[in-house]
């Protein structure tokens, strides 16, 4: 269908209508297109998104405007291009999603109003503003056609994955994401309030206190501000003045120093200390603010030196002055529609994380800066944040207009988030250092030095200088992936911002075999990597119908954003697993999911233990890992992705796995030349002697083929070093009976006082291959009372087979019973036939 044959319907348009025409036009194409793959909401409702809509309402004033001095409408946030009108008359225009807008409405407010927000398509005016900007192309264009997506995303500040992304779809949303309010004041009034702690060479703490005020005086402001943090017994009372027009006032506050300041700590760390804290300003106008405030301590560096053998230079966090393994994954939007975003939503996510013994997240740059929820939660749960300014996998203009809009952007960004302690480091983009240097987008090389240049402009003369300039307290980096120092020295651009030997590093790789440890990179810091999978199918069944429950049906295919992703994940499963052959569709879809989350769980387990025992050596220059942030930790939707949790919040199997291999204890394995190796990795902060056991079973019995405990194992504090190496010849001779096919290895550590690290195993072999693995025809019933129960009954309906006991007295609080089945059966049948009696349920 050609969609110039859809627009000859349309020769009947007024001028006025084209463009109405014009978009019905093309979402009719996109049906036709999209006939012989099914229709899908996402792209049935792109029209929604090619429209402009106006938001609109009438108000009464709730004060006597007559008698304040200033009144502001304030937009803490506008999605995207719109034009403010109150009492018809027009406030401004916005065209940053991230900008706080205010506007001065103290001689066009009257008792009632009618107050206008008239929004102008996202898509299309990022496409004109595309089309403006004629001197060079500024690429990407456009998205792959997998993800479905819209053009330009680079020619807007909005969140650039709402025009889709690899993990989600294309909804380019307008309207009003955040708070409204006026605001009437007279004198002066406090726009931005923080305060940043640090650590002096005086062994004192002491905290630097920023306030930001209009101030409506057309003389300066004389007066009083008291700082009081009773916890502390610190009060410091300082005498300020304001000068007409936004100024500020910067205090420095010095702790008493016979308290005790018990520092911020990262989650498994410490504690997560707080401080109340109450600011009052007294001035001279008579007129008196108090400010409530949560006082945090801690002080954080990044450490980029030289490494004895090895060239290059470290990187790695130092939190209060102790080196930290940073364990986590990276943050993406929670949803497509930030207004569904709730505090139970961050809390049930975040919490998550910090149950998966994770102790940071990357906030990544192609989504939004969060809400100031989700750092107070990070504060107060300790989960560092590694925050990117919003830029990501793209190249961005840099004319006049767009860097006012960035620099206002980031310098309110900064001010609002920079008291959080749980923010330890800025990042001005993600990949877009790599786009140039690795050269993603084709430009020919005479081009290069136009985009270099702009790179530059935006990342370090604009963002960079602000950033500096409004937070001393916390390090900035340009890009991610990154090789820092040596970037700067290279001019801000490396020839490869992947090195090994230089800051962090983003490896993906879905051909080679997981399993396989000697694929990854001995890197600095890995702050992403990762392998898709399904999510559960409780989570798909929400939003597909019958025909779509198969790995290869129109749905499965639409979903799917990342191109060749459902192949990768099959080529993945292959080499360790086979694939489901169910006659039955439905279970045969269902084992397809299990299997994705399977092979996901184990790769990113080899890979990220892999990072942690490669923290305290050096092998060949390259070492002393001292990060893992995997891809991802959320989803925007039910769809396949790299999430560890699924939409809605429900574990994968990998976030399980999480909780075991970012576990402050682990014994990891690897083998190297038929030589098993096992390394002892503790995020503890004292060395411990441990014992090492090491069990051996076939895989056809649950008794142990051979044990081993190997007694008085030291594991240095917040190190990994080798504890046990064995050739697999040698144990597999040791352990009779016993080969790579037929047996499997588990091992723990365990020490005094409870301290045990979770069961760990390596395979000796692909499970496809494993001899002695079957099916268990045996199903367990653990039995509860609270009371004595006489001759309780299990019954299982019209299923065959027979229980190993029935019709028993029941004198304990618990008692397990085994169910023998005659023929095929499922733990879903048996649960839902069962029915359990006693003498006491008869009435």
């Amino acid at each position: 269908m050609q969609l110039c044959s859809l627009l000859a319907g349309f020769e009947s348009c007024s001028p006025e209508e084209i463009g109405l025409c014009f978009r019905k036009a093309v979402q009719l194409y996109l049906h036709s297109e999209l006939s012989d793959i099914g229709i899908f909401n996402d792209v049935t409702y792109r029209w929604i998104s090619l429209d402009n809509w106006t938001y609109s309402r009438t108000f009464k004033t709730p004060f006597d405007d007559r008698k304040w001095q200033k009144v502001n409408l304030v937009f803490e946030g506008v999605d995207t291009v719109a034009q403010i009108l109150i009492n018809n008359i027009t406030l401004g225009r916005t065209d940053n999603m991230f900008n706080r807008y205010s506007f001065d409405i103290t001689s066009v407010i009257k008792e009632v109003n009618f107050v206008e927000v008239r929004f102008l398509s996202a898509v299309s005016y990022a496409a004109e503003q595309s089309r403006c900007h004629k001197a060079y192309s500024i690429p990407p264009a456009c998205p792959p056609p997998v993800q479905k997506g819209e053009c330009h995303a680079n020619f807007i500040r909005k969140e650039q994955c709402s025009f889709s992304w690899d993990w989600g779809p294309s909804f380019p949303t307008q309207g009003i994401w955040k708070d409204v309010r006026i605001e009437a004041y007279n004198h002066y009034h406090l726009i931005y309030f923080s305060l940043t702690s640090f650590f002096g060479n005086a062994q004192q703490w002491s905290l630097e206190i920023e306030s930001i005020f209009d101030v409506v005086s057309s003389k300066p402001i004389a007066g009083l501000v008291t700082v009081n943090i009773p916890k502390l017994q610190t009060q410091q009372t300082f005498s300020v003045k304001l000068q007409p027009g936004e100024g500020s006032i910067v205090l420095l506050v010095n702790i008493n120093k016979s308290s005790t300041v018990e520092a911020w700590w990262p989650n498994g760390h410490g504690k997560q200390t707080g401080y109340n804290m109450t600011t009052t300003f007294i001035m001279e106008a008579g007129y008196q603010i108090e400010k409530s405030s949560k006082a945090y301590f801690r002080t954080v560096e990044l450490v980029q030196e030289p490494i004895p053998g090895s060239p290059g230079l470290s990187f790695y966090f130092r939190i209060n002055g102790r080196p930290i393994f940073i364990k986590g994954s990276n943050w993406i939007p929670a949803d497509s529609f930030q207004d569904r975003v709730t505090y139970d939503t961050l809390w049930l996510l975040l919490k998550s994380a910090a149950d998966a013994n994770m102790n940071a997240l990357r906030v990544w740059g192609g989504g939004v800066y969060e809400q100031d929820e989700f750092y107070d939660i990070c504060d107060e749960i300790g989960i560092m944040i590694w925050q990117d300014f919003m830029f990501a996998c793209a190249l961005y203009p840099t004319d006049q207009y767009y860097l006012e809009s960035v620099r206002a952007e980031v310098s309110h960004q900064v001010r609002r988030l920079k008291s959080h302690p749980s923010i330890i480091l800025w990042s001005g983009n993600n990949e877009n250092e790599a786009a140039i240097a690795s050269n993603w987008f084709s430009i020919p090389y005479a081009d290069r030095e136009v985009y270099i240049k702009d790179y530059v402009m935006l990342y370090v003369k604009n963002i960079r200088e602000i950033v500096l300039t409004e937070d001393k307290s916390r390090p900035f980096i340009a890009s991610s992936p990154t090789n820092g120092l040596e970037s700067v020295k290279e001019g801000w651009l490396s020839q490869n911002p992947y090195d090994t030997h230089y800051g962090d590093t983003h490896f993906y790789d879905y051909s080679n075999d997981c399993w396989n440890w000697t694929v990854y990179p001995k890197t600095r810091f890995a702050s992403e990597y990762g392998f898709q999978s399904w999510p559960s199918f409780s989570t798909i069944e929400k939003v597909s119908s019958t025909e779509d429950w198969s790995y290869t049906s129109n749905f499965s295919l639409h979903r799917q954003h990342h191109e060749n992703g459902n192949d990768q994940m099959l080529q993945q499963i292959g080499h360790h697993f086979k694939l489901p052959q169910s006659t039955d569709p439905i279970k045969k879809f269902k084992d397809m999911i299990y299997l994705t989350q399977v092979m996901q769980a184990q790769c990113i387990k080899t890979e990220t233990e892999f990072y942690r025992f490669s923290q305290s050596e050096i092998i060949k220059g390259e070492g002393h890992t001292m990060g893992a942030l995997y891809w991802q930790l959320n989803d925007i939707w039910q769809a396949p992705s790299w999430a560890s949790l699924e939409y809605g919040g429900k574990w994968k199997l990998l976030h399980y796995f999480a909780q075991n291999f970012f576990a402050p204890l682990l014994p990891v394995a690897y083998e190297d030349k038929g030589v098993l190796y096992i390394y002892g990795v503790s995020d503890l902060h004292v060395d411990h002697k441990l014992t090492l056991r090491v069990v051996v079973h076939t895989w056809s019995s649950l008794e142990p083929v051979c044990t081993l405990a190997k007694e008085g194992v030291t594991v240095k504090a917040q190190s990994a070093v080798p504890i046990y190496k064995e050739s697999i010849d040698d144990l597999l001779e040791r352990c009779r009976n016993c080969t790579r096919k037929s047996c499997v290895i588990t091992f723990c550590l365990v020490g005094e006082g409870g301290l045990q690290s979770p069961t760990n195993h390596h395979f000796l072999s692909s499970l496809k291959d494993a001899v002695g693995l079957e099916k268990n025809d045996i199903y367990i019933f653990v039995l509860q009372t609270t009371a004595i129960a006489p001759f309780v009954s299990l019954d299982v309906g019209s299923i065959k087979g027979r229980f190993s006991d029935n019709g028993f007295l029941m004198t304990e609080q618990k008692k397990v019973v085994e169910f023998y089945p005659w023929e095929p059966t499922g733990v879903e049948e048996l649960e839902k036939s069962l029915t359990l009696t006693s003498l006491v349920d008869v009435v």
